[in-house]
């Protein structure tokens, strides 16, 4: 069986590649022009949107969100979830609609040919080993609020081994939301390791499940517990992987 397997996993995997590339060339023009000013910055959305889309649907994938609490619009948010994917992005952009937000990433995926591109002109980059870095996170983050923007990370900092069912959570996303006073949205993203993990020979077609829980209200920590927040934000999540 696993003989059989093997080919169509490359292949499988070949084409991930494949579409992300073609998906972004044709596109290109519109997203060029998308990022030319900051402004202009819910056209991009709209357009990563699609970009998603394009390429969870070319991989046999199809998708579902419950959303515990409603999203209000006008509303900034601070959106986390768990990272186990190179699908975790796509399915992001795919399920918020209404709420524009830019993603806070590790600079090195900015290294990607075409990808890169755009990926450093619309996310806000980290180098999670440089202190300035990290402080320049909270500078850039608070303009793109201002802007009416919501923000996206990965609490778990990096994307753990295929073992590890949610790493511990660094600080940055509590941070921001106690910060700028933002409700704190945590997503759980159940079935995007089994449909394309990092491990190159899997994957499969198939549902991407995902749910938006009761959000977090920074208001209701003082700084010195922000913590407890991290922890029990935490703990939803590992909960609701558990039990799925």
């Amino acid at each position: 069986m696993k003989l059989i397997q093997y080919p169509l996993w490359i292949l499988y995997r070949i084409w991930f590649y494949v579409l992300v590339g073609i998906t972004i060339v044709i596109l290109f023009p519109f997203l060029f022009v998308s990022i030319l000013k900051s402004s202009w910055y819910p056209f991009f959305f709209k357009l990563a949107r699609l970009w998603a889309k394009c390429i969870l649907i070319g991989m046999g994938f199809y998708w579902s969100v419950k959303w515990t609490q409603k999203l209000e619009k006008g509303q900034s948010y601070i959106f986390v979830a768990n990272h186990t994917s190179m699908t975790d992005i796509m399915l992001m952009f795919a399920i918020i609609k209404d709420h524009p937000f830019v993603f806070v990433g590790k600079k090195e995926l900015a290294r990607i040919p075409l990808f890169g591109f755009f990926y450093k002109r619309s996310c806000i980059l980290v180098d999670r080993s440089n202190a300035k870095s990290r402080q320049a996170v909270f500078r850039s983050a608070q303009k793109r609020i201002e802007s009416g923007l919501s923000i996206c990370i990965f609490p778990e900092g990096g994307v753990p081994d295929e073992s590890v069912t949610l790493d511990r959570f660094k600080m940055g996303a509590f941070r921001l939301a106690f910060n700028h006073k933002l409700p704190l949205v945590p997503i759980t993203f159940f079935d995007n390791k089994k449909r394309l993990s990092y491990t190159f020979f899997s994957g499969s077609p198939g549902k991407m499940r995902a749910t938006g829980h009761s959000f977090f209200y920074p208001k209701t920590y003082k700084k010195e517990t922000l913590k407890k927040m991290s922890n029990e934000v935490y703990d939803l999540l590992l909960k609701s992987l558990e039990s799925s």
